[in-house]
């Protein structure tokens, strides 16, 4: 009980953080026309989107409530939809980086307004046609397999998508979808390295924006490991107790769902001297609200 209090109290937190910095990068005009925030706009409101969607599903496993096979099919395909794009996102921002720092002359033409929209576009689109995929797929085990509306089982993906045929899906996707993303990234910062030893470039610049990709490299490795979430816990299973599971679920909960879609808001919200004043007086202004509220009360 007590490690289940934990894992919500930091999973509410995070979702706050997000939702705050999600607030703070439509509060001023610079982050409405700025390539680089708006992409970063796009990954948190992926990340905040897959987050809900998860604590919700943790919320029903843990109240242990059986929902509807439609319902819980919704919740799913939130948690699916989501977890594809941030991935495509951080792609799509390690080559901006590599731009700004390679070509900081031509980085205001290429990453317009309008261009930035398309790959956001994009990324959107080839998440909408993983799901489409995977519910074609689904339709077609229909045919073999009456689901009953109400399910036997706690809300989860693999209740949703059952079946040998999704977990051959599921490997192969993931492992083209992770290698282009961390082909991309590594691609970046080989870029960046390269660009960095020129005398023309500016050395700050490049350094942060190669410590920037490598804590995109990290995150992308998190979102990789928390895709095998499921198939962790119940290799690890086999030899503890009810209990050890629990909290091993718990864990595997925080660590590997919640902690890769919060890293975005630290890596931008601390180091980006931009936004970090911003969202810091975002999160005062909001921490004062409550008290007064509680005060008023």
């Amino acid at each position: 009980m007590l490690f289940g209090m934990l894992s919500m109290g930091l999973s509410c937190s995070f979702l706050y953080i997000n939702s705050v910095l999600l607030f703070t990068l439509r509060s001023k005009q610079v982050f409405c026309e700025t390539s680089r925030y708006i992409l970063l706009f796009n990954l948190l409101f992926a990340d905040t989107a897959h987050m809900l969607a998860n604590i919700l599903l943790y919320l029903l496993a843990s109240l242990q409530m059986k929902i509807t096979y439609h319902a819980c099919g919704a919740l799913v395909l939130l948690s699916v939809v989501t977890a594809t794009i941030s991935p495509l996102t951080l792609g799509v921002m390690s080559l901006e980086r590599l731009v700004a720092v390679s070509y900081p002359l031509r980085h205001a033409a290429i990453f317009t307004m309008r261009s930035t929209g398309m790959a956001t576009a994009l990324v959107w689109t080839s998440s909408f046609i993983h799901i489409l995929i995977r519910v074609f797929m689904l339709l077609y085990m229909f045919t073999k397999i009456s689901p009953s509306p109400h399910m036997n089982d706690f809300c989860n993906k693999e209740a949703i998508f059952f079946g040998e045929i999704f977990n051959h899906f599921e490997d192969v996707f993931s492992t083209t979808l992770f290698l282009s993303v961390g082909v991309a990234i590594m691609a970046s910062y080989i870029g960046v390295a390269l660009a960095a030893r020129s005398a023309s470039t500016d050395k700050a610049s490049a350094r942060k924006a190669l410590q920037t990709l490598l804590l995109h490299l990290l995150q992308l490795s998190l979102i990789l490991t928390s895709t095998f979430n499921t198939t962790i816990i119940m290799t690890i299973a086999k030899t503890m107790s009810r209990l050890a599971i629990v909290r091993l679920y718990n864990a595997c909960f925080v660590c590997l769902i919640i902690l890769p879609r919060c890293l975005s808001a630290l890596i931008y919200g601390l180091r980006d001297q931009t936004i970090r004043s911003v969202l810091v007086q975002n999160l005062c202004c909001c921490w004062r609200c409550s008290v007064s509220l509680n005060k008023s009360q």
